[in-house]
């Protein structure tokens, strides 16, 4: 008796399967092909051909979720691509000029001087070199840099010369400048946005005559980031 209701029950959930598509994208139940043995059975025997065309719903349904599931997987294998490349492409570098706990000044010199900025707060990519205070470019794009100068003439009345010119490949792109003796203490600032190419070198000069001081309080300070990528 069982067996009976529970093959009225599978008959029942097939002709409603019917309604359905099962056989994947593009299909539809008036293009599904009829298997001939299935149909042979079914004329000759009701309870076989319940279960054989129960088979038959659930193999294309298992085809359907399996390209389903291979699409999936493409996609996440892109995704996880994408997101590699980004992080591999972070760059980022904050920089002060000392770490000193009194004030020390570093200049003025007789000729220009790349300022080689040894405090690091951040160097996200490592494309600031500490050594020679040269930030290298690691991909093209889209960089957000800043540079803040700072300098102490010791007392009124001398002469206050605080400045420094961003450099890319040693050509000036900005430079902030202070210089008067109207001020014992001054200090300026720039943001650019710059496209820059990979291998590009960033650095700050401190130009004849002038210089800068600094302490832990990291009055002077130079930061570069990639706002985004363009290669």
């Amino acid at each position: 008796m069982r067996a009976i209701v529970l093959l009225c029950l599978l008959e029942s959930a097939l002709v409603r399967a019917n309604d359905y598509s099962w056989g994947g994208p593009g299909k539809t139940s008036e293009n599904r092909a009829v298997d001939p043995a299935t149909e042979n059975v079914c004329l000759t025997d009701q309870a076989s051909c319940g279960c054989c065309l129960m088979q038959q719903q659930i193999h294309r349904m298992k085809m359907f979720f399996n390209m389903s599931l291979n699409e999936l997987e493409k996609d996440l294998e892109k995704t996880k691509t994408v997101l590699n490349n980004v992080r591999a492409s972070r760059s980022a570098f904050s920089v002060a000029l000392t770490d000193s706990n009194t004030l020390n000044c570093f200049g003025p010199f007789r000729d220009d001087k790349l300022i080689a900025y040894k405090h690091v707060f951040i160097n996200l990519g490592d494309g600031y070199n500490l050594d020679t205070g040269i930030f290298t470019v690691p991909r093209s794009g889209v960089y957000s840099l800043a540079l803040t100068v700072y300098s102490d003439a010791g007392s009124p009345g001398n002469t206050l010369a605080a400045c420094g010119s961003l450099m890319v490949n040693s050509q000036v792109v900005a430079g902030p400048r202070e210089k008067n003796m109207q001020d014992q203490e001054d200090s300026a600032t720039i943001v650019v946005a710059l496209h820059l190419k990979a291998g590009d070198q960033v650095a700050v000069n401190l130009p004849i005559g002038c210089f800068l001081c600094d302490d832990k309080s990291h009055y002077n300070t130079f930061t570069g980031f990639l706002l985004y990528a363009t290669d």
